[in-house]
């Protein structure tokens, strides 16, 4: 009997992350897609599954402040869109939700070709769900850990 490691296990998908719209899909490219505010900042859906979002931006002179550096609104915008991306991923047939609380911590300043978001629920909920979002900032072939947030998400009725 070998070594196990315990990490495989900590990294499966957990049994709480239950897909319970079967039009998720199409919900989540909705959700990410028709904000028109995010539209404007160039935002992409890279991939998603139950509970997890990952997303990028290619970085152009409106997302940078005066000094050239990627602007923390920019950041924490990414962080919290695609958290709440990875929410969606499970949430009921006619429910939405909206962010009722976010904390960026920036990490360093981000100068680069590209940032790319990676965000995850940490625990699901009937009415609130928290998730979390690390950004990385893309430079030639270096990444670099940037930013890091965690989001607080209310599950809302639809109306």
């Amino acid at each position: 009997m070998g070594w196990h490691s315990p990490m495989v296990d900590l990294l499966s998908t957990p049994a709480e992350y239950q897909i319970r719209n079967p039009g998720f899909a199409e919900e989540v490219e909705r959700v990410f897609y028709e904000a028109p505010f995010v539209r404007h900042l160039d935002f992409e859906l890279v991939s998603f599954e139950a509970g997890r979002c990952e997303s990028k931006v290619l970085l152009q002179e409106k997302h940078l402040q005066q000094d050239g550096y990627v602007h923390a609104g920019v950041q924490a915008t990414l962080a919290d869109h695609t958290a709440g991306t990875a929410a969606v991923t499970l949430l009921a047939e006619g429910q939405i939700i909206l962010t009722a609380e976010f904390k960026v911590n920036l990490l360093r300043a981000a100068k680069g070709e590209q940032l790319y978001c990676r965000s995850w629920v940490l625990k699901p909920g009937g009415q609130l769900i928290i998730a979390e979002s690390e950004l990385f900032c893309l430079a030639g072939d270096k990444a670099e850990l940037v930013s890091k947030a965690t989001v607080t998400l209310a599950v809302v009725d639809k109306r």
